[in-house]
């Protein structure tokens, strides 16, 4: 569903499902309701200034009926977000794609209790193109290589490699050698994993078929430390944080798995000590084998 308002300072358009029927009079009276810790002249002002709007762009007011229309646009005021002091460093630049390396913290798209402070909108404001579009995305705690589509025409393309596994992505972890030792290596790993809305970890389902793959392999085991390379076939929700500490291998600063942690600011002493190293691909327009390396490195990887 393409959005009927503009990217605006980088930043595109919320959209969000409104009820038909309900205790409300109006769509403003849902909105309001809907965000209640906002101030609702905040929310009303936005209608006044005509930054809600239906599909094809009408401008709704304080009046207009619920049930007038099934989704809105509106622009989100920009949070009192916190500053993420770490750059977007771009490896790759042409007409049709962008590749950058994403330090940890920093999220690839907007957000939780981040907008201005995500790859994209900082992308899309240094090189003034609202067209910008990620082609995959790291989590938040993740840094590495992402891609992004520079112009609508192509796009199409580069995501089908993705959405067809035609994309061979590479990563390197620190983890700690466990008590017991290190598990043999190389290992292929399989499981099922599952993950809804609002998820923070993925959930591994022991009954059924796997729809998740991972190849581990040792790249120097140093005293307490492991640093691996990882090939993921599949592309599922922490399906490499799962997979790693299912086989004792718990990511070093990860604040997920094997336990959930409870939530504490970004310690910069301790990113997650994952990174996406590779992306190699045959371009879908050119016909070449094209390959893309990180030039950041995991503070934790014991060195020879």
């Amino acid at each position: 569903m393409r959005a009927p308002l503009p990217v605006r300072d980088g930043v595109g358009p919320t959209r969000l499902r409104v009820p038909r029927t309900g205790p409300w009079a109006t769509i403003a009276d849902y909105v309001t309701g809907r965000f209640a810790h906002i101030d609702p002249e905040i929310l009303l002002s936005r209608f006044d200034r005509g930054e809600v709007v239906a599909f094809d762009g009408t401008r709704l007011t304080r009046e207009t009926p619920l049930g007038a229309e099934d989704f809105i646009w509106y622009y989100r005021e920009p949070p009192d977000e916190p500053d993420i002091p770490y750059e977007v460093t771009v490896r790759h630049l042409d007409d049709d794609l962008l590749v950058v390396d994403k330090p940890h913290f920093l999220p690839t798209t907007p957000g939780g209790g981040f907008l201005r402070n995500s790859a994209l909108v900082r992308l899309r404001q240094r090189f003034d193109n609202p067209d910008l579009t990620p082609i995959h995305r790291l989590d938040r705690a993740t840094a590495g290589l992402v891609m992004f589509s520079v112009r609508p025409a192509t796009r199409g393309a580069y995501q089908t490699l993705f959405a067809d596994r035609a994309v061979d992505k590479v990563y390197e972890a620190v983890t700690a050698v466990p008590a017991g030792g290190m598990p043999e290596l190389p290992l292929v790993i399989r499981s099922h994993l599952t993950s809804s809305r609002g998820s923070l970890r993925a959930i591994v389902h022991e009954d059924r078929e796997p729809n998740a793959e991972t190849r581990v392999e040792a790249i120097r085991v140093i005293a307490d430390r492991a640093h691996l390379r990882l090939h993921p076939r599949t592309g599922r929700m922490h399906q490499l944080r799962s997979h790693l500490a299912g086989i004792g291998l718990g990511i070093l600063g990860d604040r997920f798995y094997p336990d959930l942690l409870d939530e504490a600011p970004d310690d910069p002493d301790r990113p997650l000590q994952l990174l996406a190293r590779e992306l190699r691909f045959v371009d879908p327009l050119s016909g070449r084998p094209r390959e893309f390396t990180t030039g950041l490195r995991l503070r934790e990887a014991p060195r020879a």
